[in-house]
């Protein structure tokens, strides 16, 4: 590299306290008082944490939002490639995790850009901590869909999921979304739906998906929210079809690169069969597939 070209700056994904101020780390401090831009999802958000922190950083300011998050990308990017340190914040938590910052990661990461983060609270990992059901293994699901078949068809194909499942979901649409579950995971599958975590008002409501969702349809539900959901339970695949298990297996074959043993291997264990009777469900399948080819 010449001394004319522009050197790689460092974009740093920074983590912010979702309830409480007193959870931003020293480090928090001290990147943002480094950096010399910081895209915030919300500049009054982000002044009002500066003065509790009571930092006057140098920084220039940037709006970086869900609806422009695309169209300032490559300015953000172009930052970075003349040597700049850009801070990414959210309103809260970590950027990237349902907020805005993938798309400039993804960016940085393919220009050749050092990108670093400054860990710090996360709703997801806080929810799934209290809820009391099992954290061995989790996935994160984001928000679902909005809409009700769109949400009743993701939430049927989570049905199987062994994992214990977290979601966001904004607090108009939590009893629709909790009836929901309950009609495709099942009304004692046990959950917890975390409140304002961290904050005055935190509240944490654990049962079964048919008990909260006549709770949330019961009262004026606020704030911000997460729900932990337990994972299907050894055997829930007994309910499924000869054929929805076989897709089952042709799913991972194709996306997950698994050869045909070791994908029948997979879904028995996460179905609680077995492996034999996945193992018929996918001939059955493929004769019926080819049958009606041949007609």
């Amino acid at each position: 590299m010449t001394g004319t070209e522009p050197t790689p700056g460092l974009l740093v994904l920074a983590g912010t306290p979702i309830g409480q101020d007193e959870d931003a780390s020293p480090r928090l401090a001290a990147e943002l008082t480094a950096a010399d831009v910081i895209a915030t999802e919300d500049t009054r958000r982000l002044k009002r944490l500066l003065r509790v922190l009571d930092l006057t950083p140098k920084a220039r300011f940037v709006s970086y939002f869900e609806a422009n998050e695309s169209a300032r990308t490559p300015d953000l990017l172009r930052d970075l490639l003349a040597g700049a340190r850009v801070v990414v914040v959210t309103d809260a938590g970590m950027p990237s995790v349902s907020d805005p910052g993938y798309r400039l990661v993804a960016a940085a990461v393919e220009a050749g850009v050092r990108v670093t983060a400054v860990p710090g609270p996360s709703a997801v990992l806080t929810a799934l901590a209290v809820s009391g059901l099992p954290v061995d293994r989790f996935c994160f699901e984001g928000f679902l869909p909005r809409k009700g078949g769109g949400r009743s068809s993701r939430l049927t194909e989570l049905s199987s999921e062994p994992r214990t499942m977290v979601f966001f979901e904004a607090p108009h649409r939590l009893a629709a979304s909790l009836a929901d579950m309950a009609a495709a995971l099942g009304t004692d599958r046990p959950a917890a739906v975390c409140r304002e975590l961290t904050k005055t008002y935190e509240e944490i409501k654990r049962g079964t998906l048919a008990d909260l969702a006549k709770w949330a349809a019961d009262g004026e539900i606020r704030g911000e929210i997460t729900v932990v959901v337990g994972g299907a339970l050894p055997g829930a695949g007994r309910d499924l079809s000869g054929a929805e298990i076989a897709e089952l297996v042709f799913a991972r074959e194709t996306a997950g690169g698994l050869r045909r043993k070791e994908a029948i291997a997979e879904v028995a264990a996460e179905l609680g069969l077995p492996k034999r009777d996945v193992f018929d469900a996918v001939v059955a399948a493929k004769e019926a597939a080819e049958a009606a080819d041949e007609s």
